[in-house]
């Protein structure tokens, strides 16, 4: 027997990314709903490759009966449909912002902790982290068992795709018009300055303390599902690429750390992929991450500059692993432990 989801924001990138995994990892579904906003009632968007799913309006849809809702609409969509859902019995595993420091909502990357799922029943709504947190932890998570980290500061660079689809049409409009001779001019709604050919130091809103919310949220987010112990700094910046986000990530530990033994431990880790070779093309940048399941590790090398440090290069796909295949994995993780048939 199967299990009747329901994927809420069907129309975007991460929807759309949701339903693709869902079928390339032959998610147990008897039945899948493609859900979304009035405005795109009726749209036709794949399922796998055989069928065709035609969307329904949120406003309207009934989740009794529905088992499991994979769940990217916006945080105000979110912050209204989840609990009406979750109230309804289906389990919401939300992929906005909105749930995600909620003490009743499970903050979960199934690789770190995955026994938080078992929260859900508080609320019925899971909460999947930011996408560049999710890819941090992928990789910190078994450094942190094996030489406990005491500090992190990480640098990303982060694609255009995180911002969602006008922010990828206004790379690509700004592109255009810098080959086409056209003059830039300020009528852009994603970003504060010209993105194409330009890189910007501010990801979300600025905060009172002088940091911008994104990197806010790689620290509290680490301290829910790693560990509150962990001090992070983190410096987000937006990067014209399409698809894929980067990391510059340096950490100090309580025990000793080498290149060597760091390298032991990640190339044994669920999630990750080390491809880190001394020479040119030794390394993985985010334009061949894009499509990949894993993180790519790249660049160890120890940090001589403190006691026991290193540093090293992270990158995956963030439409991916940091959003639709982090959501279909606790999912995975849902029906193996807690909703079996």
């Amino acid at each position: 027997m199967g299990y009747k989801v329901a994927v809420v924001g069907a129309t975007g990138n991460v929807g759309r990314e949701m339903l693709s995994i869902l079928a390339e990892r032959e998610f147990p579904v008897d039945e899948v709903f493609a859900v979304a906003s009035k405005r795109s009632v009726g749209t036709e968007i794949s399922f796998g490759e055989k069928t065709v799913l035609k969307t329904v309006d949120l406003e309207t849809f009934d989740f009794t009966g529905v088992d499991i809702a994979l769940s990217s609409p916006g945080a105000a969509v979110s912050k209204e449909f989840a609990p009406r859902a979750g109230a309804q019995g289906c389990v919401v595993i939300d992929n906005t912002s909105y749930f995600r420091m909620d003490p009743d909502v499970p903050l979960v990357v199934p690789e770190v902790n995955p026994q938080a799922v078992a929260g859900y029943k508080k609320r019925n709504i899971i909460a999947n982290p930011n996408c560049s947190t999710i890819q941090m932890l992928v990789a910190l998570k078994p450094l942190h068992v094996a030489f406990g980290i005491k500090r992190v500061v990480v640098s990303t660079y982060q694609s255009v795709s995180g911002g969602g689809k006008d922010a990828m049409d206004e790379l690509f409009n700004q592109t255009r018009g810098i080959y086409m001779n056209e003059p830039f001019t300020k009528t852009q709604k994603k970003f504060t300055k010209q993105i194409a050919f330009n890189v910007i130091p501010h990801i979300d809103v600025f905060m009172d303390n002088g940091e911008t919310k994104e990197e806010w949220k790689m620290s509290a987010e680490t301290a829910k599902i790693l560990d509150p112990d962990i001090a992070v700094h983190a410096n987000c910046c937006r990067v014209p690429c399409f698809i894929g986000h980067g990391e510059y990530i340096n950490i100090e530990t309580e025990k000793p750390i080498s290149d060597a033994a760091a390298r032991k431990v990640l190339k044994a880790a669920p999630g990750l992929s080390v491809v880190d070779i001394r020479e040119n093309e030794g390394y993985v940048t985010p334009i061949e991450c894009a499509g990949e399941d894993n993180v790519f590790i790249s660049r160890i090398r120890t940090d001589h500059s403190v006691k026991n440090g290193l540093s090293f290069w992270c990158v995956a796909d963030n439409l991916r692993k940091g959003a639709a295949l982090n959501t279909v994995q606790i999912a995975e993780v849902l029906i193996r432990d807690y909703l079996k048939k």
